[in-house]
């Protein structure tokens, strides 16, 4: 077994273990043996039942999928921009999702079951063609980043109007949506953020070549037979899609995409494969122990995901800069 192969095989492992002790953190105790006899045979209690097949299992497999996803998308993001900056929340994604979820809260309240995510989907991929057309009409594919950072106040300034204007209850509702959180999520959200993960998995695996060739620069990768702009808009639109979904179900989780990568890249190098497989179970580890601290941090109160990882991810932030400029 190589280094590498090691490396993964551990982080699986880490995986493995957040998830097992997920189930056991939250406001109703449950014994690591209860939760033993309630996948071998049946729970203890109807209560204890219905705390971890309704609660804790639907909780913890969004969040393993949302971490993974988000850190998958940051890991593209940054290698075919060669931008170690570049995460998919700078793309305006969630500035796109809040106007989103600001109109159908304001239009469509009796409807929001199913308008809300429906909404900031389809307002997360409006954000990102108007960076994609944006870069396109500059002619300048590496100002996209820019581009999502224009594009991502122009958004927000149109939401926070509208949010001015609307009714204080609808007010509410969307900006605690767009702290972040897993409380409000279900078992079928998971098939919806697993399936596109799988999805973009297999896109990014088949071209883990070409987005390789990128790292060399795009004339390296165009010797190579590779055509730069026209993967890196593909792989945009994946992370987009892939972005937009789980923000979508579980509001605005910030710094995911930024950090993971980074700490994966120090183990496992820059190389696609690793990177992408390392992040994704580091991501996962990652969103289920942020949520473990959002549940039991404050008693009789469950603190927004969302504002963890930005606080988290403003630090890391700095200290990448303070590295570079060491450096």
């Amino acid at each position: 077994m190589s280094r590498v192969q090691l490396k993964l095989a551990l982080l699986g492992l880490l995986c493995l273990l957040s998830i097992a002790a997920a189930l056991t953190f939250g406001p109703v105790d449950i014994s690591p043996q209860q939760l033993l006899t309630c996948f071998t045979a049946t729970c203890p209690t109807p209560v204890i039942d219905m705390v971890v097949y309704q609660v804790r299992v639907p909780r913890i497999l969004v969040g393993l999928v949302a971490g993974m996803g988000l850190a998958i998308a940051g890991a593209i993001l940054q290698n075919t921009t060669r931008n170690p900056l570049a995460d998919p929340y700078l793309f305006g994604i969630v500035s796109g999702a809040g106007l989103g979820a600001t109109i159908a809260s304001i239009t469509l309240a009796n409807l929001l079951t199913l308008a809300l995510p429906l909404a900031a989907f389809l307002g997360a991929l409006f954000a990102v063609m108007i960076v994609v057309l944006i870069a396109k009409a500059l002619q300048r594919m590496e100002q996209l980043l820019l581009a999502g950072v224009a594009v991502s106040f122009m958004l927000s300034a149109i939401s926070q109007f509208l949010l001015y204007l609307g009714e204080p209850f609808a007010t509410n509702r969307v900006l605690f949506w767009l702290m972040g959180s897993l409380a409000r999520v279900e078992l079928a959200n998971f098939y919806v953020i697993a399936a596109v993960l799988v999805f973009a998995l297999v896109v990014i695996l088949g071209f883990h070549r070409h987005i390789d060739a990128l790292l060399l620069g795009d004339e390296s990768a165009a010797s190579l037979g590779v055509d730069a702009d026209k993967l890196r808009l593909m792989m945009l639109a994946l992370c987009a899609a892939l972005t937009a979904t789980i923000v979508a179900y579980c509001g605005g989780i910030g710094f995911v995409g930024l950090m993971i990568p980074h700490i994966v890249r120090q183990l496992l190098g820059v190389t696609t494969i690793p990177l992408i497989l390392g992040s994704m179970l580091v991501g996962g580890s990652f969103i289920l122990w942020v949520d473990v601290i959002a549940r039991t941090a404050l008693e009789n109160a469950e603190i927004p995901i969302g504002i963890i990882t930005s606080a988290t991810g403003s630090i890391f932030f700095l200290l990448i800069m303070y590295r570079t400029r060491k450096n």
